[in-house]
């Protein structure tokens, strides 16, 4: 149900790509546009309809706290790496993750451009397009490629001066994600993403052998008061250890 419902979200964003669209800002200088919505309002109907016991956090409905109290819940992004999608560049994509008492134990990222649907469940690892991903193995951050915010990478590049840095991708789901298929060896996200940015990459990282935290390696939690996240780094287990014995001295500057 959940790839099929993706998929036709990919499909409704896919008619307007690379189109004239009508957008506008919101807080923050943040891009949204008429697709935006209508994603979310498909998706919402399809995974959290009333009778379903769901409830719904997206970064459309971020105002609506309604949901705040409940054990189960979907969060969503319908279209994260708005701006790329604007820009009409392929680096942008669809989240969805199912939420219970604050950690994701069902989610699923699409990206309709590329056709790459991933998908995982508590317990059950993780895929890309039916096939098995795992995070890069290893703890070495000599010749590690690395995705993130330019601070952040100019801070691991002084540690350590031989990573290579990998081009920028719009979507912070897409490239955390890109970690969990063992694409990146390690991503970073600066201390401004929100639970819909995260929560189905979250669980996709960890399925496949890698973690995604805070700079102290504490995990997340998802549907609290709070909705903003610190930096964060995802990386293959023995890798991640490795970072954040280094990323805690950073905390005074990036935390």
């Amino acid at each position: 149900m959940l790839t099929a419902t993706l998929r036709e979200a990919g499909a409704i964003a896919l008619e307007t790509f690379q189109k004239p669209v009508k957008s506008w800002l919101k807080e923050q200088s943040s891009p949204v546009w008429e697709a935006d919505i209508a994603v979310d309002a498909f998706l919402r109907e399809r995974l959290a309809a009333p009778g379903t016991g769901r409830g719904w956090l997206s970064e459309e409905t971020a105002d609506d706290r309604s949901s705040g109290e409940a054990r189960l819940l979907w969060i969503v992004d319908p279209i994260d790496g708005t701006r790329s999608y604007l820009a009409g560049r392929p680096d942008w994509a669809i989240s969805a993750a199912l939420v219970a008492d604050g950690r994701p134990v069902l989610a699923g990222l699409f990206a309709p451009v590329t056709d790459e649907m991933f998908v995982a469940s508590s317990g059950a690892g993780a895929t890309r397009n039916g096939a098995p991903i795992k995070a890069s193995a290893g703890d070495r951050l000599a010749g590690a490629k690395v995705a993130g915010p330019k601070r952040l990478l100019q801070a691991l590049a002084a540690a350590e001066a031989c990573i290579v840095v990998a081009p920028r991708i719009g979507s912070l789901a897409l490239r955390l994600v890109r970690v969990a298929q063992g694409e990146l060896d390690v991503a970073f996200a600066s201390a401004s993403s929100h639970d819909w940015d995260l929560a189905g990459a979250d669980l996709l990282v960890h399925e496949a052998g890698g973690a995604l935290t805070n700079l102290v390696g504490r995990s997340l939690t998802y549907n609290q008061p709070e909705l903003v996240h610190g930096a964060l780094v995802a990386a293959g287990a023995d890798r991640h250890a490795v970072l954040v014995a280094l990323t805690r001295e950073w905390l005074a500057e990036f935390g």
